[in-house]
């Protein structure tokens, strides 16, 4: 190591480059997507909407985004031979490796991709963000043993996901829900998914292998893997009364309370505030039980904190409420991953566009920790030492 060096593996508080998408303002508890405040985007704007801005740039008008729905709704078909592919998958296969799997293999339908060219335009992150929905509720469906449910084309984005895993329209609260967290999903500034997709763009890969890249990515559980573990916490519990000792329980055992806590901000997550408040809702006409363990865990997780470490404060994060939230929606835990990724398409598909426009190969530098520079040592004689049972020094 160079004497002065400074090592984050972390990359924390170390600026690898610029956006204009969003804004992660960690201190202060603030999201803003293009200079707009999340809570007026959760709160006023539908997530096609929110499509718009982030790969156009602004907010749309009513022609604009009547071309926009029209445009998503075309795309949302999937090939036949995807979904062929789905029926010979095992039942068995954990969500996020269908999706991965099916995400790559659309590259192969796209017109613009034969014979091996590289295109990467905003036509083609509609196609992604269409589909990657269908991918989902077709997967949901066949696993179930159930016949896939053709896309509708009079539907949001929300609410045709919610028809084709149900074969039901749903109704204005489902529906709100889930384009709520849709919004609140899009986008997250320079996360490990988007900068996964932005390392692969800057090779000049096609948006395919970069948003496969960043699909790959969202798999971990420090990422988007957490809200399934979320649930499996909740299910564990079972009811509010036990969330104290739950915790204390998992703590002493060295564990994490998973969806407590975010590496960037210091308060508490600002999109968690909307998706508790939609789980509370949704709960109110299905179950409350879920939202009521989940509230039970914050508080617990709070107080049992603020007891043996009062100097660290640990808030809910994005993927806490989330786990109710899409359970009271009828979705398995192993399926919330996926639909973050139904959300973090249009933020990928946006950054990877940023980077292809004024780009530059990202390669870092990395610190050598191995042995020092030593003399080659032929095979004859490496074979001699080790015959004699001695080593080199």
């Amino acid at each position: 190591m160079t004497q002065g060096t400074i090592v984050d593996r972390g990359l924390e508080g170390v600026v690898v480059g610029s956006t204009e998408l969003s804004n992660v303002e960690g201190p202060e508890g603030r999201l803003t997507y293009r200079g707009f405040d999340i809570h007026d985007l959760a709160t006023n704007a539908t997530f096609e909407e929110v499509v718009y801005l982030l790969l156009f740039g602004q907010l749309p008008n009513r022609s604009q985004l009547a071309d926009l729905n029209v445009r998503l709704a075309a795309n949302r078909l999937l090939p036949q031979p995807l979904i062929d592919a789905m029926h010979a998958m095992p039942k068995t296969a954990w969500p996020m490796d269908v999706l991965r799997t099916m995400v790559s293999a659309l590259a192969v339908f796209d017109s613009e991709m034969q014979g091996g060219a590289h295109a990467s335009n905003p036509r083609i992150a509609l196609h992604l963000i269409a589909k990657t929905p269908s991918i989902v509720a077709t997967w949901n469906r066949i696993r179930r043993n159930l016949e896939p449910i053709e896309p509708r084309s009079n539907l949001s984005t929300a609410a045709n996901f919610l028809y084709m895993i149900s074969g039901e329209v749903p109704g204005p609260e489902a529906e709100r829900a889930l384009d709520t967290y849709l919004v609140l999903l899009a986008d997250h500034s320079y996360n490990a998914s988007t900068f996964a997709a932005r390392v692969t763009a800057s090779t000049r890969a096609d948006i395919y292998a970069a948003i496969t890249s960043a699909v790959a990515t969202l798999e971990g559980d420090l990422h988007g893997g957490a809200p399934s573990k979320v649930m499996s916490m909740l299910l564990e519990i079972g009811k509010p009364e036990r969330a104290e000792l739950y915790v204390r329980e998992a703590l002493a055992r060295g564990e994490r309370i998973m969806g407590m806590g975010h590496r960037e901000y210091k308060t508490r997550d600002p999109r968690a505030t909307h998706l508790e408040q939609m789980a509370k809702a949704l709960g109110a006409k299905t179950d409350p039980k879920w939202y009521e363990i989940a509230r039970a865990l914050e508080d617990a997780a709070n107080n049992v904190f603020r007891e043996t470490k009062p100097d660290k404060k640990i808030y809910a994060n994005v993927e806490f409420y989330t786990a109710p939230t899409l359970y009271s929606l009828g979705l398995a835990g192993d399926e919330f991953t996926c639909m973050f990724a139904c959300g973090r398409m249009a933020g990928w598909s946006a950054h990877i566009l940023e980077q292809l426009g004024d780009n530059r190969l990202i390669r870092p530098q990395a610190t050598y920790s191995g042995p020092p520079v030593t003399p080659f040592i032929p095979l004859a004689e490496r074979d001699r030492v080790r015959s004699n049972g001695t080593s080199h020094s």
